[in-house]
């Protein structure tokens, strides 16, 4: 007998937008099928809770499915998590009074880097874009140097590993995006002063997200003595009245704004400075791979040369991440996926 789909509810947490889906996965090709997708703004709610009520009531699912699964953009520690960018608190135990009996977080990343193994590696497959091809592995090759990493730059910074066991890839959450920026430059120190003064640590986060993108340009503004923008959406996000990532990353695709061309410039080299970090960590032979929903609004600028040159950037280890392969996941449910397959798993 052929044994039934196993069904799931299974949600994507992020600091700016939540989805929610009902997967059902096929237990022995693992392939994910989504369906009742909505999605929510994470802002607008007062919690996960909420959300997963207003979901049920929209898609007529109130009671189950059994499994649950949570993607959240912050550490999770005995299935509960303190969100990163969000003023929510999540407990599983709570969760399954929704509805759903069995239900597990997982941080966000790691849901990603669970996506990786479903996801269609062809070219013209729609779902990954090679940025960089690394060297041509041989299939012994593969077997014994087949590491992974996913960073994902969305609202902040995530990442995770995925590591080899022989047969398939364990992934492993980690919350490096949280680590201490390292200035290597006048102008990186002055930034560094510059964000120190107002957070106190400061973090790649600070510098390769969303978020990182609003503070690179505060930062040139000041630092430059610039003027107001002339790009008039520009100077309104810059005011407070708009989003300030997405207004910077399209004046310096049209070039209205030199400060916001350096911005993005400098975004770019920090995400592929950390991106080469995370790499170097992992022994990330098998791919590096770049999530997060700024990663696909910004794939021009992170195809040319600043990301490349902040990936590379690692002196006697140049020549190691040379070897690696980089590429953007263009799928926009991979998280949702990587939790169906994790509670699939689990």
């Amino acid at each position: 007998m052929v044994p039934a789909n196993m069904r799931a509810l299974v949600g994507d947490i992020g600091g700016t937008k939540t989805a929610l889906a009902l997967a059902e996965v096929n237990p022995s090709t693992r392939a994910v099928q989504l369906s009742a997708l909505r999605r929510y703004a994470s802002a607008s709610a007062t919690g996960l809770d909420a959300i997963v009520e207003g979901w049920r009531t929209e898609t007529g699912h109130m009671l189950g499915p059994e499994h649950a699964a949570f993607a959240v953009a912050g550490p999770i520690v005995e299935q509960r998590c303190q969100t990163t960018n969000l003023p929510w608190y999540v407990d599983a135990r709570t969760l399954i009074a929704g509805g759903s009996q069995h239900v597990r977080l997982l941080n966000d990343l790691e849901a990603v880097a669970w996506s990786i193994g479903a996801l269609d590696h062809d070219p013209g497959g729609g779902q990954l874009e090679v940025l960089y091809p690394g060297v041509a592995r041989t299939e012994d090759t593969r077997q014994h140097s087949n590491n992974r990493c996913v960073i994902a730059a969305g609202t902040g910074l995530g990442e995770a590993g995925l590591c080899w066991g022989g047969h398939d890839h364990l992934p492993v959450a980690n919350e490096g995006g949280h680590a201490d920026f390292a200035p290597t430059n006048a102008l990186e120190f002055a930034l560094y002063e510059y964000l120190s003064a107002r957070h106190g640590h400061v973090s790649w986060e600070r510098v390769a997200s969303g978020m990182g993108i609003a503070n690179l340009y505060r930062f040139l503004l000041e630092h430059r003595g610039a003027e107001a923008p002339a790009d008039t959406e520009l100077e309104a996000a810059v005011d407070g009245h708009g989003d300030l990532p997405r207004a910077v990353s399209q004046a310096a695709h049209t070039k209205s704004d030199a400060l916001a061309v350096e911005a993005m410039e400098l975004f770019a080299n920090f995400y592929g400075r950390e991106a080469g970090n995370l790499a170097l960590k992992y022994m990330a032979c098998g791919g590096v791979y770049l999530g997060g929903g700024v990663t696909l609004a910004n794939l021009e600028i992170l195809r040319g040369p600043a990301f490349l040159s902040g990936f590379f950037a690692k002196g006697r280890m140049e020549g190691i991440l040379r070897r690696m392969p980089i590429l953007a996941v263009l799928e926009p449910h991979a998280g949702l996926i990587g939790a169906a397959r994790y509670a699939g798993s689990h």
